[in-house]
């Protein structure tokens, strides 16, 4: 844990999971190359309970009691000739989704159905399905097998299909299908209210006619008054993978390349995001609210930029860091939730 704390330290500072960086900010008397090679074996050796990271977030943010949108998706870059694949399980929660559980892909390129179906069941084995509201997920997930089994666990979605992708018209003729959805202008969208087959399965579909022209189509499961708005909030993860990368700790700029190696990387930068982000939720709440911009009417910084910044500020001038550290944990009402 000592370790781990300084990690946090570092990262916070730094805004960098790079371990050279981190060992320069690590609150330690040691060398920096002891500190260096100190996280390494952290990284290395120590076995992490993924488990427990999962009940730790959702105690945090008090999703136990509530029900809740998941949302699917992959973070890759590319370091030398490695390619590193994340496929990430997450919560929809106040713009920025927080991840749950992740699988590090042994190749590039887009996740399969058995791959989506083992992060589904971690989750459920843990937390049950009766507080999901529905699965939101790019057009990277569609497939029958995929659809099949989220309806055979009884678990609603909204995912968004190819606009080539063949559907049968109101005649039955099957039809690509942008075709469905011709007529509707920029702004609008149509609910069609009879069930069509997408991948063999039954499905109702929907479309909203983007600013740019295209067509948002989306499979849902279930006939509801507003499945775009739901839709929508898939747009979190996207938030998530930002405030994890180039808004946040530069995950890209990590040299660890073996996936276990870099399964428990992300727990560092996880548990850092979440003390972020709760952070800029109590600042918000309790202390000062977020300036609104008057020319854009929208929040001058994101909860989680709101968190960083105060974090980063009190650490980086701190006479005692770990000193600073309990300090910054100790609030009652940011960790009253355990």
């Amino acid at each position: 844990m000592d370790c781990f704390c300084g990690m946090q330290i570092g990262l916070i500072k730094t805004r960098s999971i790079n371990l050279s960086k981190i060992a320069n900010a690590f609150p330690s008397k040691a060398e920096s190359d002891s500190r260096y090679r100190r996280m390494q074996r952290f990284i290395h050796d120590y076995p992490i309970n993924f488990d427990a990271v999962a009940w730790f977030m959702m105690k945090l943010f008090n999703f136990l009691n509530e029900r809740f949108y998941l949302t699917l998706d992959r973070t890759n870059w590319q370091w030398g000739e490695m390619n590193i694949n994340i496929l990430v399980l997450a919560l929809v929660y106040k713009g920025a989704a927080i991840p749950i559980y992740w699988l590090v892909l042994n190749k590039k390129g887009n996740s399969n159905t058995r791959e989506r179906i083992a992060l589904m069941k971690r989750f459920i084995q843990q937390f049950g399905k009766d507080n999901i509201i529905a699965v939101l997920a790019d057009r990277e997930f569609i497939g029958e097998t995929w659809f099949k089994w989220l309806k055979s666990e009884g678990i609603n979605f909204h995912i968004r299909v190819k606009k080539d992708a063949k559907v049968p018209n109101s005649r039955g003729e099957l039809v690509q299908a942008h075709v469905l959805f011709r007529l509707l202008k920029v702004g609008e969208q149509l609910i069609i209210r009879d069930a069509r087959k997408v991948t063999d399965v039954d499905v109702y579909l929907s479309a909203l006619r983007l600013d740019d022209g295209k067509l948002l189509i989306l499979a849902s499961s279930e006939l509801i008054e507003q499945p775009l708005e739901a839709y929508a909030k898939r747009w979190e993860i996207e938030t998530l993978f930002s405030c994890l990368k180039g808004r946040g700790f530069n995950l890209e700029e990590t040299r660890v390349t073996k996936l276990i190696r870099i399964k428990r990387v992300l727990v560092v930068v996880v548990i850092a995001f979440a003390w972020a982000h709760r952070t800029g939720e109590w600042r918000h709440e309790h202390v000062k609210p977020i300036r609104i911009k008057k020319t854009l009417e929208r929040p001058a910084k994101s909860i989680f930029r709101y968190g960083l910044d105060w974090l980063q500020d009190k650490l980086q001038n701190a006479v005692d860091s770990s000193k600073t550290l309990l300090d910054l944990l100790v609030f009652k009402e940011l960790f009253e939730t355990g």
